[in-house]
């Protein structure tokens, strides 16, 4: 990866193997670049820099920087709030796996039809068909600004898959946000939740905290793998709506920076 540099303006990423960088001034808003080797490619200053390079030398063939990020929450943590305010002031997409699976079952897709016999049979569905899933959804909207990954990955194989495929298309994930809230909170939320949605999974003290115990068990290898990676960054979940959203923000805007 290079730095670049838009002159009078801060660094922006790029990640077209060994490109060279295009300097533009103030007053211009065009100048081409070249990446060795091949036929130029032109830069656009506006909001972020944008790029169109030869076919294949970035496949996804859209705006170097893309903010992609992983939401971390155990259930009651308050994620889903979190995430639509995320998308309303960033203009990011939502994607949840659960929503993929029945929307890739909806169109009657292959992927679809694929997971959906798996699971009529009882089975899991694999995790190359939700990881397609996941590249026909990013594929689908190639001008987003970015994308929040609620409930994936969850394992270490699955977050390996999914830089593999971000990277592949040049829009790796940029940091992971975990909220933390203690498990008696969390229990209290839940509950108060059940009486509202009417849901058995949120009335259940003892299935709450299975629940809880399997999200903390599975999700912890998780945490350390971006935490190699430098992408960790923990969030206090107990606090009011905007305050929790303040903190979040100070992440988010470093990577906009």
């Amino acid at each position: 990866m290079q730095i670049g540099k838009v002159r009078g303006s801060t660094p922006f990423k790029c990640t077209i193997g060994q490109a060279q960088i295009a300097q533009l001034d103030r007053a211009s808003r065009l100048q081409i670049g070249k990446v060795r080797g091949s036929t130029p490619f032109k830069c656009t200053k506006n909001f972020r820099p944008f790029c169109t390079v030869p076919k294949g030398l970035l496949n996804f063939n859209q705006q170097l920087y893309m903010l992609n990020l992983v939401l971390f929450g155990p259930p009651g943590a308050g994620k889903g709030t979190q995430s639509k305010n995320l998308i309303d002031k960033y203009g990011l997409i939502h994607l949840s796996t659960g929503d993929l699976l029945r929307g890739e079952i909806a169109e009657g897709t292959e992927l679809g039809l694929e997971a959906k016999k798996l699971m009529d049979d009882g089975k899991l569905v694999p995790d190359a068909v939700v990881i397609g899933m996941i590249s026909h959804k990013l594929d689908a909207n190639k001008t987003a600004k970015g994308f929040i990954f609620d409930g994936f990955p969850r394992t270490v194989v699955q977050a390996e898959e999914l830089d593999e495929l971000l990277n592949s298309k040049g829009a790796p994930i940029c940091c992971m946000i975990a909220l933390e809230v203690n498990d008696n909170e969390l229990e209290h939320r839940l509950l108060l939740r059940g009486k509202d949605s009417g849901r058995a999974d949120d009335a259940n003290p003892e299935v709450i905290r299975k629940r809880i115990k399997e999200y903390n068990d599975k999700t912890a290898p998780v945490a350390d793998f971006y935490k190699g990676q430098n992408k960790f960054n923990s969030i206090n979940g107990i606090g009011s709506v905007g305050e929790i959203f303040a903190s979040i923000c100070t992440i988010v805007d470093k990577y906009l920076k």
